[in-house]
């Protein structure tokens, strides 16, 4: 079982910008309800992609380089990257299945 990745300001360039494969990172905090709901969502997201999404949380309040660097104004926020460029973003709870689309249309 692929566990979620957690990016911070250190390991984000190696982690997320250079990785192989597309990453979706979810830019999160820990007193955002709509967070709280997103995580096992996202959890599960990584499970069901491992080996061909990277899928990882960004704690906005911790990581602040990295969710400057990204203008994150508002949490949860989901940035799509392929080949180290953001392709979207994506704001607010969605559900599993929206999501889900995104990532196909990442992998298409």
């Amino acid at each position: 079982m692929a566990a979620l990745a957690h990016f911070d300001d250190a390991t984000f360039d190696a982690d997320v910008l250079r990785s192989p494969i597309p990453v979706v990172v979810d830019f999160f905090a820990d007193w955002c309800g709509p967070c709280k709901a997103l995580t096992p969502i996202v959890e599960e997201l990584a499970r069901d992609y491992a080996g061909r999404v990277k899928i990882g949380k960004v704690d906005v309040d911790h990581a602040t380089g990295v969710a400057n660097q990204f203008e994150i104004r508002a949490v949860p926020t989901l940035i799509l990257f392929k080949n180290g460029q953001v392709v979207e973003q994506i704001t607010g709870y969605k559900p599993k299945a929206e999501l889900r689309r995104h990532i196909d249309a990442l992998l298409a």
